[in-house]
């Protein structure tokens, strides 16, 4: 088109940027913040609201004021043509409807509110308007027992029907099968675009993914129709409407990135694992068999004894430097130091309570790492909330800039050359991506590695 054109994401953690590359993360909407980003030559624009740990009054006034910062941020940038994408998790968690209910009100009308879960290199297929993962009905799977986020359906029309509280039927929302869009694929998409001109009362529709192809249709159709979608979704939407050429760095170029001494000598990395679910276990077990991986356990229960007890900020902060004490002594025994929360999930008596225990934990993890981050070559941070703590509040940055995928659904993500430390590194690593050798496998790519074993490094 000839008018600028950009691809708006609000993005519910720091992770959904995991299937493109070359753009900017905005870490706040002020006004400069976001006229930086809308000048960058990007198609994309990620605004990382971090929602997912916010409880949902907190959650909607935050999209709120995105929104209203977006409305005048627009047009004063000059763009005239924009697709908002409302990025949610493959694992159907989080706030919805509530966040694409504040984005209509606010930004809205929309022809429809496309539901676009598949996230495909992770193994996040829908098919008949089941959502699965590799090939399992997600509803069967550890998270949809999530404390905060659980659901009882893979079916998408009955967890819309669900989550909405019964509000949205499930005989009331649309399906858009894989069998259509390989038609569009086949016919250019132009029945299908009409088709989404023609929809009245914004409705949901549920839309199949088992195929780039068939994502990559849609989008065609998407960007040939007069009217604006909506689209809550997952990383694979936002791939296939972007449309962007390969990265221009492999996974190689990538960890080159790695931070260096004045003499050239690469710098030691940390890890931090602070998502609790199942696959985050058995990842950081398999990366602790490496004889240079030395860990610091943050107790989560004693965490929680302090914040209920008297004086928590003063308790706190004297744990925070024994653990900080301990993080220097791995780091001086030339080991890499890994920063993880006790394993399994706490019992809390509240979601009040669980996001404050939650936050406490991140906003531990992101001090101890801010503190190192000078002496540091790279950091590999697993968990959403944990990476947007680490970058906003520990790194006290307003933007990052993605780099690409070092392995699939990883991002790199580098540091300002104006911030505080710069050219950092940092690997945003989701909570429910990968297998177990997975979190291994990064750790040895930034140390140099490739794809090789890294067992006996030591010596």
């Amino acid at each position: 088109m000839a008018a600028p054109t950009k691809i708006i994401v609000i993005d519910d953690d720091p992770t959904g940027s995991q299937t493109v590359h070359s753009c900017p993360l905005l870490l706040r909407w002020d006004p400069a913040t976001l006229a930086a980003g809308l000048r960058h030559p990007s198609p994309l624009l990620f605004l990382l609201a971090n929602t997912r740990g916010l409880a949902p009054q907190p959650a909607a006034d935050r999209v709120r004021e995105i929104c209203r910062a977006l409305a005048v941020a627009l047009p004063a940038a000059g763009i005239a043509h924009w697709w908002l994408v409302s990025r949610g998790d493959s694992t159907l968690r989080g706030h919805f409807p509530l966040e694409v209910d504040v984005i209509a009100a606010e930004l809205g009308p929309f022809a429809a509110t496309l539901l676009i879960p598949a996230f495909l290199d992770g193994g996040r297929t829908t098919v008949g308007g089941v959502h699965l993962l590799n090939g399992q009905p997600v509803h069967e799977t550890p998270f949809a027992r999530d404390g905060l986020f659980g659901y009882g359906s893979s079916d998408l029309p009955a967890w819309v029907e669900e989550k909405s509280g019964g509000r949205i039927p499930a005989a009331d929302v649309l399906r858009l099968e894989g069998a259509e869009l390989d038609r569009a694929a086949q016919d250019g998409g132009h029945d299908l675009a009409q088709w989404l001109d023609g929809l009245e009362n914004q409705p949901v529709v549920a839309v199949d993914g088992e195929r780039p192809g068939q994502l990559a249709a849609l989008a065609g159709a998407v960007r040939a129709a007069s009217r604006a979608v909506l689209s809550q979704s997952a990383a694979s939407w936002i791939q296939a409407l972007a449309a962007l050429p390969p990265q221009p760095r492999d996974a190689a170029g990538l960890a080159g990135l790695r931070r260096r001494d004045r003499d050239g000598a690469p710098l030691p990395g940390l890890v931090l694992v602070g998502s609790h679910v199942p696959l985050a276990d058995a990842q950081l077990a398999a990366l602790l068999v490496e004889p240079v991986c030395g860990l610091v356990e943050l107790d989560v229960a004693k965490v929680q004894r302090v914040l209920e007890g008297p004086a928590p900020a003063e308790l706190l902060a004297s744990l925070e430097r024994s653990w900080l004490a301990q993080l220097q002594a791995v780091l001086a025994a030339g080991q890499t130091p890994v920063l993880a929360t006790s394993r399994g999930e706490l019992v809390c008596a509240s979601p009040q309570e669980r996001r404050r225990l939650g936050e406490a934990l991140a906003g531990l993890m992101a001090r101890l790492a801010a503190a190192l981050a000078p002496r540091l070559g790279y950091v590999i941070s697993k968990g959403g909330i944990t990476s947007h703590t680490l970058l906003a509040d520990g790194l006290a940055l307003a933007a990052v800039e993605l780099q690409g995928q070092l392995l699939p659904g990883l991002s790199l993500v580098l540091t300002p050359a104006d911030g505080p430390v710069p050219g950092l590194p940092v690997l945003t690593f989701p909570g429910n991506l990968g297998e177990a050798d997975t979190l291994r496998q990064a750790w040895c790519w930034m140390e140099g590695q490739g794809s090789t074993s890294c067992l006996g490094d030591a010596d």
